[in-house]
């Protein structure tokens, strides 16, 4: 059997075209959390406010990912991130000129964050259902595994920049720029002109949620990994994205901050190559059970909050969750239906998202109460004793790559 090199499906001009979108959009959603972060923290000083800020729009996400998913199946998916990214860059520019001009206020920031939430939502799964659309079906592992590393490279310059922008030129500014970034994603993104998805004949959206529902819940390695990783997401992005900032303040400074999240997607970087060559025949059990070193981090960040190993930490990380994020991506994309998928990807999400707002808001009180340290050892250990609870699982244990009829995977007829 021929083997197919990691950059072939770049010979695919629907698949560049749409990796040069999502790696532009990515730029935007690097730097723009960590100017916001900054730009609250120098506006209120307070972790609360922080909390609230980037908890409205995780609700917001969670909250309009299923119809999300419900348009990307029924929406040429291409139009729909075309629309999302013109809209990120209008929020984005006035959630910019309110830092600058100096109007803006914690309530002002947190219905800013409320659109861009919802421009997520609508998003986030046409993005993913929209990849094996543009590849040949044995590209589907390599086209993941590249996206994933433009994704990563973005992120990697974007959270460098974010912390460096903010730290020299001011938080306002980089979120200004983001506006920019994500007008230049929806360039690219109206030029992604791939195949329309079969469908039945058209029904309302109520049924197409329960449809989705049922491919969703009639695997259960996908939500035995979702609700894992509900809990892990809560503890993790609490932690770095509200205790982060204001430690960084403390100790090693923003620019500091902003290289310490970028070695995070370099690790991812690294081990999107690995994926991309070199899968186990059990990816999915191998890639969820590393997710358990996302643990690493948040120990790191309590008790030696310094640049070395805040650098290690998180280079390890980022190479640990890339192996789950591939072979996530591939065991969905290869055992659920085309028609279906999109509507998969938004139950995923909001299982996925849902706690992140409740880990958001809730950690700032928690570090009051209990102190930084002992919260982020607690995460710590939340995020180990979900990933133990996902791996004995026995459909994860089972799913082999490549095999939709192992374990029960043909796709459920509802």
């Amino acid at each position: 059997m021929t083997t197919v090199g990691m950059f072939a499906p770049l010979r695919e001009p629907m698949f560049r075209r749409l990796a040069i979108g999502r790696t532009t959009t990515y730029i935007g959603n690097a730097v723009a959390p960590v100017a916001l972060a900054f730009a609250v923290l120098d506006l209120t000083g307070s972790v609360v406010a922080l909390g609230l800020v980037v908890g409205a729009r995780s609700i917001a996400n969670v909250v309009l990912l299923l119809m999300g998913g419900v348009l990307a199946d029924r929406l040429p998916r291409g139009v729909i991130l075309q629309g999302a990214s013109l809209a990120a860059a209008v929020s984005q520019a006035l959630t910019g000129l309110a830092v600058l001009l100096g109007f803006a206020s914690v309530w002002l920031l947190v219905v800013l964050s409320v659109v861009n939430g919802a421009v997520s939502a609508a998003s986030l799964p046409a993005a993913s259902a929209l990849t094996p659309q543009t590849v040949p079906e044995g590209m589907i592992r390599q086209a993941n595994a590249v996206v994933r590393m433009g994704v990563n490279t973005a992120m990697i310059a974007g959270a460098s920049v974010g912390g460096m922008v903010a730290a020299l030129a001011g938080p306002g500014w980089a979120i200004l720029g983001t506006a920019a970034v994500f007008l230049a994603a929806s360039f690219f993104y109206a030029r992604v002109k791939a195949p329309e998805v079969a469908e039945s004949e058209p029904t309302r959206p109520w049924h197409d949620l329960r449809v989705g529902w049922a491919e969703f819940t009639a695997r259960t390695w996908v939500w035995s990994v979702v609700v894992a990783l509900m809990v892990v997401n809560a503890a993790v992005i609490g932690a770095v994205q509200v205790l982060g900032p204001a430690i960084a303040d403390a100790t090693i400074g923003r620019l500091a901050w902003g290289f310490v999240l970028g070695a995070q997607t370099v690790g991812a970087l690294v081990g999107g190559m690995v994926a991309s060559r070199w899968q186990p025949r059990r990816a999915l059990l191998f890639g969820t059970a590393l997710i358990a070193v996302e643990a690493v981090p948040l120990l790191v960040l309590a008790h030696a909050p310094m640049v070395i190993p805040l650098l290690a930490a998180m280079f390890v990380g980022g190479m640990a969750v890339e192996q789950f994020s591939i072979a996530w991506d591939v065991s969905l994309q290869e055992n659920v239906p085309q028609d279906r998928l999109a509507r998969v990807y938004s139950y995923d999400a909001v299982g996925s998202f849902v706690a992140i707002p409740l880990g958001e808001i809730a950690v700032g009180p928690l570090a009051a109460h209990f102190g930084a340290a002992a919260t982020l050892t607690g995460l710590a250990a939340l995020v180990v004793a979900a990933i133990v609870g996902a791996v004995v699982t026995p459909s994860i244990r089972a799913l082999v790559h490549g095999d939709a009829t192992t374990g029960g995977l043909a796709p459920a007829v509802p």
